[in-house]
């Protein structure tokens, strides 16, 4: 299950993956996201909140996960991951060299800071 919200005034959206990733959930936060991104054109980030990370049910989830990845990477400038897990720790490293965004990895204490950093902030 994946929780998601759209913080409309700063083009954020807040992700937190709360059970194991189903293809649905990501159809859910396509049908949310995709219209903003219409709107506006672009967000300004996306915060991914994973105290750890629950992994995906199924093979249907995990390539829900890099379709959702691979039509919107490039309308994200910043991608935030605030986790005190040590596999979503090193996503940053990996998922970089495959999106147009600048991501950074997050204690997930430092929420608030990852959120400052994605509105422009310097962190």
């Amino acid at each position: 299950m994946l929780e998601y919200e759209i913080l409309e005034t700063v083009g954020v959206v807040v992700v937190r993956p709360v059970e194991r990733l189903s293809a649905e959930d990501f159809a859910a936060l396509t049908a949310v996201v995709d219209p903003y991104i219409e709107l506006r054109g672009s967000l300004a980030g996306l915060l991914i909140e994973a105290e750890y990370f629950p992994g995906w049910t199924g093979f249907a989830g995990f390539v829900s996960h890099i379709k959702f990845v691979r039509a919107h990477h490039e309308a994200i400038a910043r991608i935030a991951i605030a986790t005190d897990s040590t596999v979503a720790g090193f996503m940053p490293r990996v998922v970089d060299h495959f999106v147009g965004a600048e991501v950074r990895a997050f204690q997930y204490a430092e929420r608030d800071i990852a959120l400052a950093w994605l509105q422009g902030g310097e962190v």
